[in-house]
Parts: C-alpha cells; sequence; structure tokens
C-alpha cells in the first residue's frame, strides 16, 4: 500500500442492543451512551481511529432514527465522517457490503477497518499496533480477523481456531467454532484458540469478490445501493441514504455467516488489549472499576452488606442490602433487578415489554426523549393533562405545527424563546408564559446561545406524540 493510501474505517451503528436494558433502549442504544466513563462506545471507537496520518474520515452505517444521535456525537468528538443511513436492518452483511461499494468506487484496493461502535477496547495504542501488524496480510489479499486472546473460559463468544502462520503475527483460520459449553472453552483456552470479536481488516475489492462468490444477491443489492445513494443535506449535516428497495433486494445475514466462515482467505491476528462486546450486565461489572466488596457502582447509590455487584443510577437514589453477584439498574421509569449474569432472559423480557400496548415505551424509549433539536421529558401525567421538559439547543427551532386534541402553555425557565403563534410572533423570556390554543399552527425557536428550557402543560382529550401536523420542519421529517 502506498504512504497515500489510508485505512477506511467502517463503524456499523446500527443495533439495538437490548441485553442492557433499561440504560439501553431502542430509540437510545448502548453504543450511545456512557456506560464506562465520560464517553459513549461510539465516541471511544472515534478516538480509537483518529490518527488521520494512518485512517481516512470514518463511514458510519447507522439506522435513519440515529442519525442526529450520530452527528451530535461525531461534532462532540471534533471529527468528520461519512454517515450511512439503512432504511432497514439486515445485518452485518449487508451494511459493510455498501460500505465496501462505497469506499471501492474511491479506490477499489482501499483497506477496510470494520468495527462494531458498541465494543469496548481499554487499549487504543494496543489496537492501532495490532491493525498495523495485520495490515500487509489484508493488503495482500487476507480477510483478517481479530481474534482476543482469552482471559476466562467465556461461554457467550465464538471462537477462533488458528491455523498456519501467515505472515508476522497473521494466522490462516483453521476453523470458526460457535459459542462452547464451559468445559469445551476451558479446553479452548488451553489449546490457544481466540475469541471472535467481529472486527476486520481487509480490502474492498477482495471482500466484494468474496461476497458475490458466496452471496450474489447481496453483493448484487450493495452494487445497486452504490450506485444509487442519495445525499440528503439537513442544514449543515449530510447524510448518505441508502434506497430502500435495492437494500430490501438483500438477504440479511451476517458478515460471518456470509463470508467469513466460507472463505479460505480467512486470516487471524491475535489481540492482547481488553476487549468486550459489552452484551451483558455481567460483562460491564468485568471492566468497571470496583470496591473492596467487588460491587461496581454509578451515580447515587447506597450498599450494605452486598458482594460482586453492578448497582447504578440515573437519578433516583438506589440502596440495596444483603444481595450477591445482581445486577441493579435503576433509570427514571423502570429498575431492573437480576442475577448479574441472566443475558438471554433480558432479550425475552423486553420482547414482552414490546408486545404489549401498555409497556411497549419502556422496550423502546427513555423517559427523556432526544430529538434534533434537543430533548423532552415527561414530568407528570394524569387524565386530560400532561407536563413536560422541554431542552432547546442554541440556534435549533422545533417543526411548525399543530395539534388536533389538545392545548399547550408554555412557561419559560431559561434563556428567551421565540414562538410563533398563528403568524403571530413573541418574544418569551425568563419567567413569562404563552398560550398554545387547540388547532394554531406554532413553532418554538431559540435563537439565543444559551440552552432554552421551559415547561409544557399539556391539556386535551388526547395526548399522544403522533397528534402532531408538520408544515415545515429544518430536518425534513414533514
Amino acid at each position: 500500500m502506498s504512504k497515500q493510501r489510508l485505512i477506511v474505517p467502517v463503524i456499523l451503528s446500527g443495533g439495538a442492543g437490548t441485553r442492557l436494558w433499561p440504560a439501553s433502549r431502542e430509540a437510545y442504544p448502548k453504543q450511545f451512551l456512557p456506560l464506562l466513563g465520560a464517553r459513549s462506545t461510539f465516541e471511544e471507537t472515534l478516538a480509537r481511529v483518529s490518527d488521520r496520518t494512518i485512517f481516512a474520515d470514518p463511514i458510519i452505517v447507522t439506522g435513519e432514527d440515529f442519525r442526529f444521535l450520530v452527528a451530535d456525537q461525531l461534532s462532540r468528538a471534533g471529527t468528520a465522517g461519512r454517515i450511512v443511513l439503512e432504511p432497514m436492518r439486515r445485518d452485518s452483511g449487508p451494511a459493510i457490503a455498501v460500505a465496501a461499494e462505497l469506499a471501492a468506487a474511491a479506490d477499489p484496493e482501499a483497506v477496510l477497518l470494520v468495527l462494531a461502535a458498541d465494543h469496548l477496547v481499554t487499549d487504543s495504542g494496543a489496537f492501532a499496533a495490532t491493525a498495523a501488524a495485520g495490515l500487509a496480510a489484508a493488503e495482500a489479499g487476507a480477510l483478517v480477523t481479530f481474534g482476543i486472546t482469552p482471559s476466562h473460559p467465556a461461554t457467550g463468544y465464538g471462537y477462533i481456531r488458528p491455523g498456519d502462520l501467515m505472515d508476522g503475527r497473521v494466522r490462516m483460520v483453521a476453523a470458526f467454532v460457535e459459542k462452547p459449553d464451559e468445559e469445551t472453552a476451558t479446553r479452548f483456552l488451553a489449546e490457544g484458540y481466540l475469541w471472535n470479536s467481529g472486527n476486520f481488516l481487509f480490502r474492498a475489492d477482495v471482500f466484494l469478490a468474496e461476497l458475490a462468490s458466496f452471496e450474489p444477491a447481496i453483493a448484487a443489492a450493495a452494487k445497486a445501493v452504490g450506485s444509487t445513494i442519495a445525499v440528503d443535506q439537513v442544514g449543515n449535516l449530510s447524510f448518505e441514504r441508502i434506497d430502500r428497495d435495492a437494500f430490501a433486494a438483500s438477504p440479511a445475514k451476517s458478515v460471518d455467516y456470509a463470508v467469513m466462515e466460507r472463505t479460505d482467505r480467512a486470516a487471524v491476528i491475535a489481540a492482547d488489549y481488553a476487549w468486550s462486546d459489552l452484551g451483558s450486565w455481567d460483562a460491564l461489572w468485568a471492566l468497571a472499576d470496583k470496591d473492596e466488596a467487588g460491587n461496581a457502582v454509578r451515580g447515587a447509590v447506597s450498599l450494605a452488606g452486598t458482594r460482586n455487584s453492578y448497582v447504578a443510577s440515573d437519578d433516583v437514589h438506589t440502596a440495596v442490602i444483603g444481595l450477591d453477584d445482581v445486577a441493579v439498574v435503576a433509570t427514571k421509569d423502570a429498575v431492573l433487578v437480576a442475577k448479574r449474569s441472566v443475558a438471554g432472559e433480558l432479550k425475552t423480557l423486553v420482547a414482552n415489554l414490546r408486545a404489549s400496548d401498555d409497556t411497549r415505551r419502556l422496550a423502546d424509549e427513555h423517559r427523556k426523549v432526544l430529538r434534533p433539536w434537543g430533548s423532552y421529558e415527561s414530568v407528570d401525567r394524569g387524565e386530560r393533562f400532561q407536563v413536560k421538559r422541554i431542552v432547546v439547543k442554541p440556534g435549533a427551532r422545533l417543526s411548525l405545527q399543530k395539534h388536533f386534541h389538545r392545548a399547550e402553555h408554555w412557561i419559560v425557565v431559561k434563556g428567551t424563546a421565540t414562538v410563533e403563534v398563528d403568524a403571530e410572533t413573541k418574544i418569551v423570556r425568563e419567567n413569562e408564559n404563552v398560550y398554545i390554543p387547540l388547532g394554531a399552527w406554532h413553532r418554538l425557536s431559540n435563537e439565543g446561545k444559551i440552552p432554552l428550557e421551559l415547561i409544557e402543560v399539556q391539556s386535551g382529550s388526547y395526548l399522544g406524540e403522533d397528534d402532531i401536523v408538520r408544515s415545515q420542519d429544518d430536518y425534513k421529517r414533514v
């Protein structure tokens, strides 16, 4: 590879992360949460590929609903990237194929570094060294996967059996192995097997050729997507939209099943850094700092007679007494108390929540709901009324909208609001209020330099979020 050619990071960021409910939910999944430290795992992933002498701007493949979350955290990280929007989930194989087509359009031999946005790597230096050590093999045509040297006989990961030495630290893959039982995992540990991390390094053209051989329908769909992708400009943000029909033609399949477990080009490089896919509260406990009793805590927490537990609280003070090996996670609207090792049962619980009209929102949204203009949070509600706390970012504004079933009062508690009501514009300052009659066209803007905070009191016969008719919207939601 010439010195001018940079590695192209491809960051997959479209998952739902239900195994860390109630902290992680469909509308705000784990890759965007600061689960360990101040930054989200997505921001940590961006940081690992931030050296622009080695890495090009990343290609981020995500869902429509996450586009503003991705843009916001990209901005916070001080970096640029191509944001590619999937119209539906099709697993990792089609997502990587689309990214490979986009990279290959500029350089067919571009080397892609494929990363999951929700994985944790504790040593960025060791990660970069591993990528550098696998680069020559990838340039030569190998599909290199990062195998993690196991720290214990884990039963929640797939394994890789390394084969013959290929180049430096890179070996051919002798076999991919499904998740084992504990006895088999212990044997794998002794025999030098590696955890399959799901991170890859390969040339775009080589991957696409192998994909076309094994999964021609996925390859054809990705090629069609690459030639029809549309750029959507929203203010100063740019999104690349995948054509829905072209992408829908692709079968849903993981990259492991589509290519890696079938190709004779699969290679593996052993990585010695600590790694986790954060697939359970147990995994998060294992990586967190702990007290002398083995407890990891986050937020307002008090413990007594409790050992080897993970306890986190977003808001309400949470006390745990006399429990061992548990996960207790308290958010503003839900509390989980479970054995720390629970994973599969939690997915079932979330599926059950989603199946009921009464609890579906708990599976999909937090009480605080993020919007591209800011956020809103339900404070109280009862028959025919609801109270919300609304925060609008500086320079942002809501859509021009009306409601058929509710009227609203807005009371400004911080900042200055510019309010349009039926073509009349009003300036509403702190401790002032404005009334929005039922059926009136209205819009809220923050033209100031600090966040605008207000209390909204809704009253009416129906208070659902779907009682909104938009006429104009800066974020193209009309």
